[in-house]
């Protein structure tokens, strides 16, 4: 029974996560089509939330700093990597698709976990697994609309595969992650090296850093800049990775990169609500295909394991081990 409410509290938890993360496309969007470079939408983005959840985490901490000397590494790894890098990936990615696309590009990183817990932790993917990516990788096609005549931007898509691999970084390591350290902590700290890395870059030139004060265009109102601003900040970083930290801790990362692909429709339905942009009824498709292959993975993590490489994700109750 403990067991189920823990799963239970990890799927909603999963779930706000992938509905806050799923505004981050339509905020930035708003900002870029101003003239803001998304480096610079992503710096402002997690140097608030940096600053937000910076009391929070050090009240979660309650002076353990021993706890975050010995994670510095992981720490530093996840704020370059999984925030800083994957945001500026996914935010350029938004310059050239549409956010739904971007967005599903970004959550090829799932199968990129699948292939890694394979290889690092021996855990082979069952048929169950294997037909649920699969079913995610077709979905992709379709909402990609690879079998029409819709041009995709190479561009586009190179930035979107970036962004991939920094996605599934933020979920093996949210997985791994010492079970001392408060997943606040590990956000704002993981933010805070990002938002300076940024910074340092941007002084020195290497990241465009454009920003202005123009008045942005959402659900066709013009409403201040600082609107998307504080909702990237706000919603779609400090809340959305303290969530999302929390949730793989309990799921695993391979389970909770699976659920968070709902972040897809959560972008879709506020990049509609918010932008105007729809889908196809072929892309709709695609979507529907991706849950089927979120269930079946689902349903293969509370299979008995058929050998000791076949772990299912809620086997174990240990708080803070890698499930996937």
């Amino acid at each position: 029974m403990m067991l189920q409410r823990t799963t239970r509290a990890g799927f909603g938890l999963a779930l706000v996560s992938a509905a806050t993360f799923g505004t981050s496309g339509t905020f930035a969007r708003s900002l870029i089509d101003t003239g803001w470079s998304p480096a610079a939408a992503v710096t402002v983005r997690i140097s608030l939330a940096a600053l937000i959840l910076a009391i929070p985490a050090l009240l979660a901490l309650r002076g353990r700093w021993n706890v975050l000397r010995r994670n510095v590494r992981m720490v530093a790894i996840y704020g370059l990597v999984a925030v800083a890098g994957c945001q500026v990936f996914y935010f350029n990615a938004v310059q050239h698709l549409s956010v739904g696309v971007a967005l599903l590009l970004e959550y090829m990183g799932i199968i990129l976990i699948v292939g890694w817990l394979w290889i690092r932790n021996g855990q082979r993917p069952r048929r169950l697994t294997i037909a649920g990516s699969v079913a995610g990788l077709i979905g992709l096609v379709f909402v990609l609309n690879l079998v029409g005549d819709t041009h995709i931007d190479t561009v586009g898509v190179l930035w979107g595969l970036g962004a991939a691999v920094g996605l599934a970084v933020f979920f093996v390591l949210s997985a791994t992650s010492d079970s001392e350290l408060p997943a606040l902590a590990m956000a704002s700290g993981g933010m805070a090296i990002g938002a300076v890395t940024l910074l340092v870059l941007g002084a020195f030139g290497a990241l465009p850093m454009q920003a202005n004060v123009a008045d942005v265009d959402i659900a066709d109102h013009q409403v201040s800049w600082l609107v998307p601003v504080i909702g990237l900040s706000l919603v779609a970083a400090a809340i959305a990775y303290v969530a999302g930290i929390a949730a793989t801790r309990i799921l695993g990362s391979k389970l909770a990169s699976f659920v968070g692909l709902t972040e897809v429709l959560f972008a879709v339905m506020f990049a509609w609500l918010l932008l105007g942009e729809m889908l196809t009824a072929m892309q709709l498709l695609g979507g529907v295909l991706i849950v089927a292959g979120v269930a079946l993975v689902r349903i293969d993590e509370f299979r008995p394991p058929a050998d000791p490489g076949d772990v299912p994700v809620v086997a174990r109750t240990t708080p803070g081990v890698d499930r996937g």
